[in-house]
């Protein structure tokens, strides 16, 4: 995704859980580099700790399919999805969720300054997103308190 600033362009980079809808890896540049998307995967592999088979959903921009991203999803099993040329399935979530970010965030501010955008957008996700905003697709509930639920169900099964 990419935010206008006075400044130029913000380009941002995340990795959801479709399974809690939390933000689990978040990074910016101004430059839409393979970079951008390796720092946000080793920032959601960092947050997650987990060696279990993984699947990664994206779109076929050339930052996911260059050789620098499948090689670092290759050595942790990731397995990389992604739909045909022209279908938006695979990465669905994570265009719904900048669709959110930008009516709910970036299209209600004027960003002077890179910085700027990025200091806003990462409350956006840290503090209100990932922690206070519902999900329908939740039961109605934020992604910290889905995951609180289910680790909770989790021990009690245990």
């Amino acid at each position: 995704m990419s935010v206008s600033t006075q400044e130029g362009w913000l380009y941002i980079a995340v990795v959801m859980d479709l399974f809690s809808r939390k933000v689990v890896g978040l990074s910016m540049s101004d430059r839409l580099e393979t970079e951008l998307v390796t720092k946000a995967l080793k920032q959601a592999l960092y947050n997650r700790k987990t060696n279990k088979d993984l699947m990664f959903h994206s779109d076929r921009g050339t930052q996911y399919t260059s050789n620098e991203f499948k090689e670092l999803a290759n050595r942790h099993g990731i397995t990389l999805s992604m739909s045909a040329k022209g279908r938006c399935y695979d990465n669905a979530v994570a265009e719904s969720f900048f669709h959110t970010l930008k009516t709910e965030e970036v299209h209600l501010s004027n960003y002077r300054i890179r910085e700027e955008a990025k200091t806003s957008i990462f409350e956006y996700v840290e503090i209100f997103y990932n922690r206070k905003r519902l999900h329908s697709t939740l039961g109605y509930v934020s992604p910290i308190d889905f995951e609180a639920a289910w680790n909770c169900t989790a021990e009690r099964v245990i």
